[in-house]
């Protein structure tokens, strides 16, 4: 979405009077007015950024936290290395894949794969969503038992297709998608980060060109999040699949991931 479309949809607001000036700097940053009526607000409160839609019907803020609630939960009780994306990206022992996300969204699947010590690099394009990654990161840093796993975690705001294709340095082992998928019926959008983020992120229509740049770049092997029943993403086939109840991880292999020793 271009940025005259964006703003004119969303403004920023400071909850407090004494975050005007934070929040002038991010509205500068992205281009958002400070005033004005508007369908969504990026909040800035005592505990960061959130997204939250206006009006009476609408649901709660969306934010990034890394310290609690749901994210806190899985990374204590989540499944460790049994998790079917640590499977999927290839976590084994001794072998911690260096992971490139290309579609980092809140950033949950790259901090899970962060907590079981692969070295993170992610990816958001949508400057709303990278701006709450980027607060919700800042804010892990400054806790003890986060700041860890945080540090794995490096954020780049760009079009990934076009990043991975200009790629400087030694290339990700594994590249890791989640393309956002075409609902039809839109009584499917039940989360309210769909009902959020939706008008901002539209659909990955891209998501075969995606796939064609991750398999160009990544040395090792692509792995393709989708809903259980979707489709293959236009273009290669991959070597197998693992499936769960609702998602199923698409594995395009390269080359074996191998322990450092071996």
């Amino acid at each position: 979405m271009s940025d005259e479309r964006l703003s004119a949809r969303i403004r920023m607001q400071a909850l407090a009077p004494h975050l005007q000036a934070a929040a002038e700097q991010w509205a500068k940053r992205l281009n958002l007015p400070l005033q004005g009526d508007s369908e969504f607000a990026l909040q800035l409160g005592e505990d960061g950024l959130q997204l939250v839609e206006l009006g009476p019907q609408a649901p709660g803020p969306v934010k990034v936290d890394f310290v609690e609630g749901a994210v806190a939960h899985r990374r204590l009780f989540g499944g460790g290395t049994g998790q079917m994306i640590a499977k999927a990206v290839g976590v084994q022992p001794g072998v911690r894949p260096q992971v490139l996300d290309a579609t980092a969204g809140l950033g949950r699947d790259a901090f899970v794969l962060a907590s079981l010590g692969c070295r993170m690099t992610l990816i958001e394009r949508q400057p709303l969503i990278a701006a709450l990654l980027e607060d919700g990161l800042a804010r892990a840093a400054l806790d003890r038992d986060v700041a860890p796993i945080a540090a794995q975690m490096q954020l780049l705001t760009g079009n990934a297709i076009d990043l991975m294709r200009n790629w400087q340095g030694e290339p990700p082992q594994v590249i890791y998608l989640d393309p956002m998928f075409p609902h039809r019926d839109k009584s499917a959008l039940v989360k309210k980060e769909m009902r959020l983020f939706r008008p901002f992120v539209g659909d990955d229509l891209d998501a075969p060109a995606l796939l064609e740049a991750a398999l160009q770049l990544a040395s090792h092997r692509v792995v393709v999040k989708r809903p259980r029943k979707a489709p293959l993403i236009d273009g290669a086939k991959p070597g197998y699949a693992l499936e769960g109840k609702s998602s199923r991880y698409d594995i395009y292999p390269k080359k074996k991931l191998q322990a450092a020793s071996e």
